[in-house]
């Protein structure tokens, strides 16, 4: 399949030609070992943060669709090296906000009544401003202080034009090069594409607000904003202000004040919740999105990006983290293998070797805590190595808990993430197995049950009138013994007769050099004889190869 280019995308398709060229002749293709392995001590670190963080600036120019392109790159890797991923995951997308006439009649279009009319006061200076949105302080009518976040003007139209050059490239990228077939690039858009589409849908936001609050109500030091729904369209995002600091701007002082090794464990008991027991977790805690409230607790911002995971999922995930966190390097890689599918050429024992001297490397240097989120990167990329190919939630996870990390050391550098996996393991599986019993749980299977019930004397009838009327028939795919017998009984014959036929040219052979005044045509009479029949043999054997044999077969 060729590259069709479309005229109206051919500034889109100048600006990502011009990045694989930069990129494509740089220093990142071989330290990302798409040219072959390259050791670390090979790697000039100088360099490579360098390049990575002129990759990152580059991106940021390109507007929104390359930033979140980069933000989905920086969870890859099984793609890009260490400089890269730390540089591109910490893109920042702040960018100049858009005039305020242009907020006032978005909102005033949205919500159906003016701004002046919903907020007794607007603040016509963004709180923040970044690629997709920006966000405005404002009093409700109430006296209730929020936040709205407002969407940038034919930013969707804008996005899915890049999305759309963008996935032409990857495709051409997959069916004409190594480096597409093994990492699968279209697959990496269409995870973008639903990320993208689903944070320019803001009650699709207004909606998680809604989850996580329920969800996260047992722990009584985690805050998630309100949702304020009758302010809220797919284009407008009205929510609770909550004031705090981030987790990052906090003096050494102010963290003395606080309780900080207990909100840690809470935090990340939190997030445990969310993966292994509801399904649903913010995807994006990294440390911009976690602040530390006015009366001391973690507030959790920007639920636009969240993960979802199914039931089985959950299991599987809770048994990698197990293994990570016990320092077990194969019942790692086995539950790995058990989340994702092979592919061809997929080579399962160099699979299982990397990842337990992965997890027995990361247990040697670090006796006391490991970073599961890191460890299940690097899995990923062994896997790339390998030819298996692991599910975007697993990429989301190893994501959501490298940042998770990031937060808790920065509340308490003694907390150690695997000592709370191994002590809340039990907990976890208790509340699966009484979710699993949950009266709507139960009504589903009591459903499938009746429908079996009602089915089944019809069925038993039918299989009961067959038997009576002497009907049913039962089919059976087995060997034969007759034919299977016959066969090599034919086998047997022919083996023999070639026997035959090889002693009687041998005999004759022998018999050629014998004297005797009884000859055939000059030569040794008993010799011819021999000769003679072996040559009969012989034709009885072909014929009954050539014709026989097909007459059967046909």
């Amino acid at each position: 399949m060729g590259l069709l280019l479309k005229p109206e995308r051919l500034k889109r398709y100048k600006d990502v030609a011009t990045l694989l060229i930069k990129y494509g002749r740089s220093d990142l293709v071989s330290q990302a070992g798409l040219e072959g392995s390259v050791l670390p001590e090979e790697i000039d670190t100088a360099k490579a943060s360098a390049s990575a963080e002129e990759l990152a600036t580059d991106l940021e120019e390109l507007g929104p669709t390359f930033i979140k392109l980069g933000q989905l790159l920086s969870t890859r890797a099984d793609l890009l090296p260490a400089p890269y991923l730390d540089a591109l995951s910490r893109l920042q997308d702040q960018i100049e906000p858009f005039p305020y006439e242009e907020v006032e009649r978005i909102v005033s279009s949205e919500l159906g009544v003016r701004i002046s009319k919903a907020f007794i006061d607007f603040d016509p200076t963004p709180y923040a401003a970044a690629s997709l949105a920006q966000v405005h302080r404002a009093y409700l009518r109430d006296g209730r202080a929020v936040v709205v976040k407002v969407q940038r003007p034919d930013i969707r139209e804008e996005i899915v034009e890049d999305l759309e050059a963008l996935t032409e490239i990857a495709q051409f990228l997959d069916s004409h090069t190594e480096l597409g077939r093994r990492y699968e690039f279209e697959n990496m858009l269409v995870d973008l594409r639903k990320s993208l589409l689903r944070e320019l849908d803001f009650t699709s936001e207004a909606n998680n607000l809604i989850v996580f609050n329920q969800n996260l109500r047992e722990f009584e030091s985690i805050v998630i904003p309100e949702a304020i729904e009758d302010f809220t369209t797919s284009r407008v995002l009205t929510m609770e202000y909550i004031s705090g600091k981030k987790i990052t701007a906090l003096s050494p002082l102010r963290l003395l004040e606080i309780d900080s090794a207990s909100l840690a464990d809470e935090l990340f008991r939190a997030y445990l919740k969310q993966i292994l027991i509801d399904g649903v977790f913010h995807a994006d805690p990294h440390p911009g999105n976690v602040f530390l409230t006015d009366d001391d607790k973690i507030a959790l911002l920007d639920l636009g990006m969240v993960g979802r995971v199914t039931r089985a999922f959950q299991d599987k995930t809770l048994r990698l983290l197990l293994a990570i966190s016990s320092g077990y390097g194969e019942e790692a890689a086995e539950a790995a293998i058990k989340v994702g599918e092979p592919k061809e050429g997929f080579d399962e024992t160099m699979f299982v070797r990397r990842v337990s001297d992965l997890v027995a490397e990361n247990t040697d240097a670090n006796l006391n805590r490991l970073n599961a989120g890191m460890i299940t990167l690097q899995i990923e990329r062994i896997s790339a190595d390998c030819w298996f190919r692991l599910p975007p939630e697993f990429t989301v996870i190893a994501k959501a808990l490298m940042n998770l990390d990031r937060v808790v050391l920065t509340l308490d550098p003694a907390f150690d993430p695997n000592v709370v996996i191994r002590e809340r393991a039990a907990e976890i599986l208790e509340r699966n197995i009484i979710r699993s019993v949950a009266p709507s749980n139960l009504l589903t299977s009591v459903v499938e049950i009746k429908e079996f019930a009602e089915r089944f004397p019809m069925r038993v009838n039918k299989i009961l009138d067959a038997v009576g009327n002497n009907e049913l028939r039962f089919r059976v795919d087995t060997i034969d013994e007759k034919v299977l017998l016959e066969g090599l009984q034919k086998i047997a014959n022919r083996i023999t007769l070639g026997l035959v036929v090889a002693a009687l040219i041998v005999g004759a052979a022998m018999l050629m050099r014998v004297e005797t005044s009884f000859r055939i045509f000059g030569y040794p009479g008993l010799a011819m004889i021999f000769f003679l029949l072996a040559a009969a043999a012989g034709l009885l054997l072909v014929i009954s190869i050539l014709f026989y044999d097909k007459q059967a077969d046909d």
